[in-house]
């Protein structure tokens, strides 16, 4: 029988505190990269979900405002990419739909490169700048399939004011992907 009161759950493993400095300033892009590689591999050893992380912080004083861990696995929720939960997250801590407004600004940092939907969630979201650290080949590697995302995606982003930075402190964010590979992490989308 069909139950229309099913709830939909968005959480984060229980150990993100302990994993996350909630007051530090993040004034570089590889300090932000950090953050976001730092939660993908503490996501993998401690086998909650994929080898993947993403935080948003406050453009203006680079303080940490939500963050995300690829929680598919965890949740049996394919749209519980790293990105997704921190955007939804960031959404909520502001009180707004958008992260872009007159009083506000904010930057995306994700371990790899956004899949398709990511990056369609990337623009819909507000953030005005996106750094990433492990490319989609690395993705690839693992067998991960990051969809229909080309060129031209990125262009797109850029054409809406969206700075991309791609490719930050890649070969640690690689080396995630490749620790989930050699602990025999599950490939849910191949």
């Amino acid at each position: 029988m069909w139950d229309s009161n099913v709830n939909v759950i968005v959480s984060l493993p229980d150990w993100i505190d302990k994993v996350v400095d909630w007051n530090g300033v993040y004034a570089t892009d590889e300090a932000k990269m950090r953050v976001a590689i730092d939660l993908a591999a503490a996501n993998v050893r401690r086998k909650t979900g994929g080898p993947f992380g993403a935080a948003i912080f406050e453009a203006r004083t680079h303080r940490l405002v939500s963050v995300g861990v690829n929680s598919v696995v965890r949740l049996n929720n394919s749209v519980a990419h790293a990105e997704m939960m921190a955007i939804m997250r960031a959404e909520q801590r502001v009180g707004s739909y958008s992260l872009h407004g007159a009083d506000r600004d904010h930057v995306l940092a994700t371990s790899c490169d956004p899949c398709a939907m990511c990056l369609g969630a990337v623009l819909w979201s507000g953030v005005r700048r996106m750094v990433s650290g492990a490319g989609r080949d690395d993705a690839l590697a693992i067998q991960f399939d990051e969809g229909p995302v080309f060129p031209e995606s990125y262009a797109y982003l850029e054409s809406r004011g969206i700075e991309i930075f791609r490719g930050v402190l890649r070969e640690e964010a690689a080396a995630v992907l490749d620790l989930y590979r050699q602990l025999g992490g599950p490939i849910y989308n191949a």
